[in-house]
């Protein structure tokens, strides 16, 4: 019994060497090969390093929020650039990349109203709900990451 015990100690501490000894053998492939995930840049597959992301405009990352199917786009707000109310008649779903992003809801523009949603911070936009969004006067330009299915429409609902 003692023994039986001790081979399978033995056996264990022989597999666990293997495991480990693994990455070894996979580092130890031919460096002047390019790895096998790394795929060529198409229109299928985009690689954006954040300096190309970040632009003084807003930048389609993927699909196109016009036609069918999903999209992704980064929207950049200017300090002391907001949106008006509106609404979009698809759900949306917005990651703040960069900056503090102010949000209101209603159709009365009320700026001094709207929350905070530091970087990394999301928010969830259901079809139908009435917002407006964007940077306040004196505070940094504010980058917005929006993923949602297309085609989408923006209605504009400003009650003055």
């Amino acid at each position: 019994m003692i023994r039986a015990m001790k081979m399978t100690s033995r056996l264990s501490w022989l597999v666990a060497g293997f495991l480990i000894s693994l990455p070894c053998f996979a580092a130890s492939q031919d460096p002047t090969q390019a790895p096998p995930n790394e795929a060529p840049m198409t229109a299928d597959h985009k690689r954006l390093q954040p300096e190309e992301a970040y632009s003084d405009t807003n930048v389609t990352l993927f699909g196109d929020p016009n036609k069918p199917g999903m999209y992704i786009i980064r929207n950049h707000f200017k300090s002391g650039t907001m949106s008006h109310p509106h609404y979009h008649d698809q759900d949306r779903f917005v990651t703040v990349i960069k900056g503090t992003w102010w949000t209101g809801e209603g159709d009365k523009f009320a700026p001094e109203t709207a929350v905070p949603i530091k970087a990394g911070g999301m928010m969830f936009h259901p079809a139908g709900y009435h917002h407006y969004d964007g940077s306040k006067p004196g505070t940094e330009d504010v980058i917005v990451q929006i993923m949602g299915m297309g085609p989408v429409k923006t209605v504009q609902t400003e009650i003055k």
